[in-house]
């Protein structure tokens, strides 16, 4: 399926009508065993929305969908195509799994050898494409935010269909799996409980959407925070409702004392955190509004500042950081003082960015600068100077210091605010003065389970991190299903070694000491199994020797020398690209390994950039990753004259896309992307 090229919105020569290819995947969830095919779904309008598990702009898309499914439920039918990113991804189990944890409400086609995904012709995940009732392909769009316009799209097709007498409505073919029979719903998160609190843990129970406080036995529970029900409310254990909450932080004790509460909790699909009184399991919201972050800013108050997917908090540097995986950056959250009777003052505290560009990959150096994938876990070092980060999609251990090496000193207080927010790439004046390293991973496509040099050995998107009492890292290696431990002090660039071996998709991992002081035994979160584990500490770690694993997608080729980059974006009915203040579109355009674009890279407006490739970057046969961020602003016009008011609003369309190339002579010399094509 070729994409239309449009340039600035304006529409190509239209292209011959495609008809869909048929749905062929190993197996179907959510169907009560049966097969759906297009042929049986014809006359009904189908959406297929091609996800993996991974992916947190996936989880994204399965939220916005949820409404359309409900308003257009008797004439759509959304159709998840599985198709897996790392090679966990692909068992039967890891699937079954997700569509559990991210609550997928409709049939899922287990794709796990690409069939369907290459079919489609699709480059990222997540990708949206529309089949119409008579069985042709009429849309087709990459990347998050496209609800507004699907709706439009939708009510079109309804209304053209049901005039030509070819749509039929109906009931869903959709059949929800069991629930799973344990205690815990696919729980993801682990914290010890000071002995003031009782001792203990506090377990996240994200499926639950609830907090659960166990005694050391890691089976009784003493209490359980939240009604279960999604929602943002805040109060008492019986009242509040948080939705899929995540990582968890214990503050200081002199830092709780003054702020009012004692635990920082990622609500990670209310785009919110919120603190935890242990003195009686009350909920606060600090930050966040309930919606997801959809421009680029610097922040501002806590209160009114959207955010996107945080997955994690740690106290660090004197203020909390947030791993913001949704746009792939480190936030800061300022927190106010309790007022004088000891209530929680959550109106005063600010957030503001920290590191990351929100472009996603692996890219060291000024956190201003700095690149992150979906950042799950963090862990302060005892000493305090070092933040360790856990980027999940480029399989990496990094880590975040002050540029002098030294913290405690607290950052600038200064939040640079946005009068553009159509458009803005923000650098986080906060983040001024830290640097960003790594010590395992290279990028966004390899990932495996070895051992060894840390500078060539392998994770398999890890999500869980605990410090050991001699300074080393104990990293949950989820898809490996593997405890590993980074030893600083081992070789040149430290050491990687393996401590314990499979388990089921492990997010979280506690420390235990024994009376001296040492690491005794392990608490481990094993989340696909929905259970907690404990392990003891082995006297002698594993070095394994595995060899490097790629995704899967196939590469796409391209001649070497000038190739033409063109995004399609053609705005939904109703909305106009905005010209009024420049050009409301921007491309940002980079390649790993840098030298392989010689011309071409750079942040500039347009939809259309005419880039060079060095074949002289890559070996014969090699791949290597072009790097294309989007963003185009449409506005809604006026339905008569068509002009956008000057108080319209304005939707913020964008993708990323990691593209793998291969060099062939006879390859096109044209890559063609669709942002949203029609």
């Amino acid at each position: 399926m070729t994409s239309p090229v449009r340039d600035h919105g304006r529409p190509a020569t239209p292209r011959t009508r495609v008809r869909a290819p048929e749905l062929v995947g190993r197996r179907w969830v959510g169907t009560g065993g049966a097969d759906l095919s297009l042929a049986g779904l014809r006359g009904r309008i189908v959406l297929l929305d091609f996800w993996t598990s991974c992916c947190v702009n996936c989880q994204h898309v399965l939220d916005e969908l949820r409404e359309l499914e409900h308003e257009f439920a008797d004439v759509l039918v959304v159709v998840g195509v599985h198709s897996p990113k790392f090679a966990h991804e692909g068992t039967v189990e890891a699937v079954d799994a997700a569509v559990l944890r991210w609550d997928v409400r409709h049939p899922v086609l287990d794709d796990p050898q690409l069939v369907t995904w290459q079919a489609y012709a699709a480059r990222a995940w997540p990708t949206l494409t529309v089949v119409d009732p008579e069985g042709y392909v009429v849309a087709s769009m990459s990347g998050e935010g496209h609800a507004h316009g699907l709706g439009v799209l939708l009510r079109e097709l309804v209304a053209e269909h049901e005039a030509k007498g070819t749509l039929r409505r109906g009931d869903q073919p959709y059949v929800a799996p069991p629930a799973p029979d344990s205690a815990f719903a696919l729980p993801t998160a682990l914290l010890a409980l000071p002995a003031a609190a009782g001792g203990g843990y506090l377990l996240s129970d994200t499926a639950h959407h609830q907090l659960v406080v166990l005694d050391d036995d890691l089976t009784t529970e003493r209490a359980r925070i939240g009604t279960g029900e999604r929602g943002l409310v805040d109060g008492g254990p019986d009242r509040a409702r948080l939705s899929e909450p995540v990582g968890l932080a214990l503050l200081p004790p002199d830092v709780a004392a003054r702020v009012g509460w004692d635990v920082a909790v990622a609500d990670s699909t209310n785009h919110a955190v919120r603190g935890l009184r242990l003195a009686d399991l009350s909920l606060v919201t600090l930050a966040g509004t309930g919606r997801q972050l959809r421009r680029r800013e610097g922040g501002g108050p806590a209160l009114e500042q959207d955010l996107s997917t945080p997955l994690d908090t740690a106290w660090f540097d004197d203020q909390l950081v947030i791993a913001m995986a949704g746009v792939h950056q480190l936030w800061a959250f300022d927190p106010a003082p309790a007022g004088p009777s000891g209530a929680v003052d959550a109106t005063g505290g600010v957030v503001r960015v920290l590191a990351g560009t929100t472009a996603e990959g692996l890219r060291d150096g000024a956190a201003e600068q700095a690149w992150f994938a979906q950042t799950g876990a963090l862990e302060t070092s005892a000493d305090g100077s070092r933040l360790w980060v856990l980027d999940a999609e480029t399989s990496a251990l990094r880590w975040l210091e002050r540029s002098g090496g030294a913290a405690g000193g607290g950052v600038d207080r200064e939040v640079k605010t946005v009068e553009d927010d159509r458009m803005a790439n923000v650098l986080p004046v906060a983040g001024a003065g830290y640097q960003v390293g790594s010590v395992v991973g290279t990028g966004l496509f390899e990932f495996g389970l070895r051992d060894g040099e840390a500078a060539q050995a392998l994770l398999q998107h890890p999500l869980g991190i605990a410090l050991l009492p001699d300074g080393s890292v104990v990293v949950a290696d989820t898809y490996n299903g593997a405890l590993r431990r980074y030893d600083p002090l081992g070789g040149d660039s430290g050491e990687v070694t393996t401590l314990a071996r499979d388990l089921a998709e492990p997010t979280a991992v506690a420390v235990e000491l024994d009376d001296d002081g040492r690491a005794a035994t392990f608490v481990v979160v094993e989340s696909a199994a929905s259970r907690l584990t404990r392990l003891q500490v082995p006297a002698a770690a594993s070095r394994l020797a595995g060899e490097a694993q790629r995704v899967k997608r196939p590469p796409t080729p391209l001649a070497p020398g000038p190739v033409a980059l063109r995004v399609a974006f053609t705005p939904p009915t109703g909305q106009k690209l905005d010209h009024r203040w420049g050009d409301p579109t921007r491309l940002v355009v980079s390649s790993s390994p840098e030298g392989l674009l010689s011309a071409g890279a750079g942040d500039a407006e347009g939809l259309v950039r005419e880039l060079v490739i060095d074949p002289s970057a890559l070996e014969p046969g090699a791949t290597g990753v072009l790097h294309v961020s989007v963003q185009a602003a449409a506005c809604d016009g006026d339905p008569v004259t068509g002009e956008v008011p000057e108080f319209a609003a304005c939707h913020l369309y964008q993708q990323d896309w990691g593209i793998p190339v291969v060099l062939d002579e006879a390859g096109p010399s044209e890559l063609a992307l669709d942002l949203r094509g029609a």
